[in-house]
């Protein structure tokens, strides 16, 4: 089997980085949004759904704004994108997604904390996301708490979701 970013070898998984999003992200990026939801939402959205939701990745230009006017943190392994993170107004988490290859990994823990710090040292005291019924459990587990329900409607589906939100502890001093 070769080895691959999405398929690590047996020997050792290569550990994640984190970086600034780059223009020349967009395509890669769009790609691992349309992957994610094809894999990994299956069982919480229908086709449909699934469908509706890639949509949002088909004008990657505009995808590409949108992550641009955001604070975008992107994880690479092996300096291959396998998530990212955009934050908006340093307290909404508008979108987290991680390579279906790379999934259960620490990705998305890697991503979450790296906005969690940032909200914090921007002076944020909480952290809210409107998560998939896919990622409620994954922020669950990270301490956000459910606010409410919510219907979003792309074209002609719909999707759940549910407004999640967490206080963010204080920032630990750094000892000398």
């Amino acid at each position: 089997m070769a080895k691959t970013p999405h398929a690590p070898s047996e020997e050792g998984l290569p550990r994640p980085a984190l970086r600034p999003l780059l223009p020349a992200d967009t395509e890669a990026l769009a790609a691992l949004f349309r992957a994610s939801i094809e894999e990994l939402t299956g069982e919480d959205y229908d086709t449909d759904q699934q469908e509706a939701w890639i949509r949002a990745a088909d004008d990657e230009a505009a995808f590409g704004a949108r992550l641009a006017a955001e604070l975008t943190l992107v994880a690479t392994m092996g300096g291959t994108p396998v998530g990212f993170i955009a934050l908006k107004d340093d307290a909404l988490i508008d979108m987290l997604y991680v390579h279906p290859g790379v999934a259960g990994q620490g990705v998305g823990t890697l991503l979450c904390e790296a906005g969690e710090t940032i909200a914090k040292a921007r002076g944020k005291d909480t952290l809210t996301v409107d998560a998939s019924d896919t990622a409620q459990r994954f922020f669950a587990r990270r301490g956000y708490v459910p606010q409410r329900r919510n219907t979003v409607t792309l074209g002609n589906a719909w999707l759940g979701n549910t407004t999640m939100q967490k206080t963010l502890p204080e920032l630990k001093a750094k000892s000398s």
